[in-house]
């Protein structure tokens, strides 16, 4: 160990002799871990912010839709009663099985009216983290009962209330007088109000129906925890086809396979922009061995004279390696405090648009130092090699 930190102390001393050179031999390296760091930095933040965003809605469900592209679709159209069917055949691997309505009404309180989009909703997914300004959420009573009752958004109620209390208020919608019971906190996303909007307007689905007696769009299930689409898949398919007669095709949309390929896709963009940053790397290792076989050319005679006092190819080779790696760690070490910066302030930009972001520092603190220290080995070996395979006499003789 001692000889160890001897060698890294001629390092240092070595490298600070000529620190011109060593300074621009590690701009490559604080630019390639610089870049490595904030990308992969970001790429993962990014994705953390998306993902805790989408889960704020709950549980992804699995979307039972009819398909189109088969001669008949209206032979394989879907009824408000097959839900409960289906969620009998289906049994225990379902928590619920869901009919989805959605609609735009017109929408009035009072001399304020408007165009609003109106959806169904029933009581899953239970685990969202949506929060309330006042009121209360859709509860079981509402979609057993068919209440008339309603839960808007913040803006839908600064719309038709301005500046009061919506809470009990009726308002007006497709001919019928809807009790709000409660108010949605604004949605802080701007990623999220981009894609659906800030607007939301929800019923019972049972309500929904009962003022439509129309067919659902579609059919929202909920399987227990364990199941997937893909398991479940045939089964749903065959309790439609008991109904509706076995050459009704339909579409199985698995809402957690859409969140997993978004996050898939933001994984490989973060991993493939990294790996532009590795180019970086690689052109900084070159640079190391360049200025190393040139060291070893410079300091041939003081090799000769340590390999005449008994230093072995082992000594040599430490002690050129040595400088590599220092070189090396120093340079991925400055960037690494760069890119930890440019990390912050872009996570901090990006905050505002996707909301909470988690940055893994220690995941890309790790990979930085990793890489920086795998390029001194690699690209420092060779100089190191050649500086040990001297003939003593002939280094003296230089």
């Amino acid at each position: 160990m001692s000889r160890v930190l001897a060698y890294l102390a001629e390092a240092l001393a070595s490298l600070w002799r000529n620190r011109t050179r060593s300074i621009l031999t590690m701009l490559g390296m604080i630019i390639g871990s610089a870049s490595i760091i904030t990308v992969f930095g970001l790429s993962k933040a990014a994705t953390s912010g998306i993902e805790g965003t989408f889960k704020s809605f709950g549980t992804f469900p699995i979307v039972v839709q009819v398909d189109m592209s088969q001669t008949y679709p209206e032979r394989a159209q879907l009824h408000y009663s097959d839900a409960a069917r289906l969620a009998a055949d289906l049994g225990s691997s379902v928590l619920a099985v869901q009919p989805d309505f959605t609609r735009t009404w017109k929408i009035r309180y009072g001399t304020v009216s408007d165009h609003f989009s109106v959806s169904s909703a029933g009581v899953y997914p239970n685990d969202d983290s949506l929060t309330m300004s006042a009121g209360r959420k859709l509860d079981a009573q509402d979609v057993d009962s068919a209440a008339r009752v309603v839960v808007v958004s913040q803006s839908v109620a600064d719309r038709f209330f301005p500046n009061r209390d919506a809470l009990g208020k009726e308002l007006t919608m497709n001919s019928g007088r809807y009790t709000v019971v409660g108010v949605y906190n604004p949605i802080t996303s701007p990623f999220i109000t981009a894609l659906g909007g800030n607007d939301f307007i929800v019923v019972p689905y049972s309500t929904f129906y009962r003022a439509l007696n129309e067919p659902p769009d579609d059919f929202s299930i909920y399987p227990t925890t364990g199941f997937t689409a893909d398991m479940l898949h045939d089964q749903i398919v065959a309790s439609l086809q008991h109904i509706h007669g076995p050459k009704a095709q339909y579409q199985i949309l698995d809402g957690a396979a859409f969140l997993k390929g978004f996050d898939d896709v933001l994984n490989i963009a973060g991993t493939s922009l990294a790996a532009i940053g590795t180019v970086a790397l690689i052109v900084a290792g070159i640079g190391i061995m360049n200025i190393m076989l040139v060291t070893v050319t410079e300091r041939t005679r003081e090799i000769g004279i340590r390999k005449s006092i008994g230093a072995s190819r082992r000594d040599i080779i430490l002690q050129f390696l040595m400088e590599s790696v220092v070189l090396a760690l120093v340079g991925g070490g400055t960037g690494m405090l760069l890119g930890i910066a440019f990390t912050a302030l872009g996570a901090f930009a990006l905050s505002k648009e996707l909301g909470q972001l988690v940055v893994p520092y220690v995941l890309v603190v790790s990979v930085a130092l990793a890489f920086s220290g795998a390029v001194g080995m690699i690209f420092g070996l060779y100089p190191a090699y050649r500086a040990a395979t001297l003939d003593p006499i002939e280094a003296l003789r230089s």
